[in-house]
């Protein structure tokens, strides 16, 4: 979860405290490009996941789009259940 970079542990850009942060600086393109970067790196995530923990001797697509659909879901529920982690509490995580 940590390495995408998103709430809970989007301690790069405090959306809340700040203006928006890099959505002031960012116009257009460059904004739109950040943002599927964001999203493509949940998906590879999602993917990763699957190949290393829920992969199976019979491979199938439906089944893999399936489970990569369903973590990548889950990564959003996390997102709205918890609230931003501090850092002192990233530390003690980590």
């Amino acid at each position: 979860m940590a390495e995408t970079n998103r709430a809970p542990f989007d301690f790069a850009e405090g959306e809340s405290e700040l203006v928006s942060g890099f959505n002031v600086e960012y116009g257009g393109g460059i904004f739109a490009l950040l943002f599927l970067a964001e999203s493509a790196r949940i998906l590879f995530i999602s993917m990763a996941t699957t190949v290393w923990f829920f992969s199976q001797s019979s491979f199938t697509p439906l089944n893999f789009s399936i489970q990569v659909t369903i973590i990548a879901i889950i990564f959003l529920l996390i997102r709205g259940a918890y609230p931003r982690f501090r850092y002192d509490l990233l530390i003690i995580l980590c």
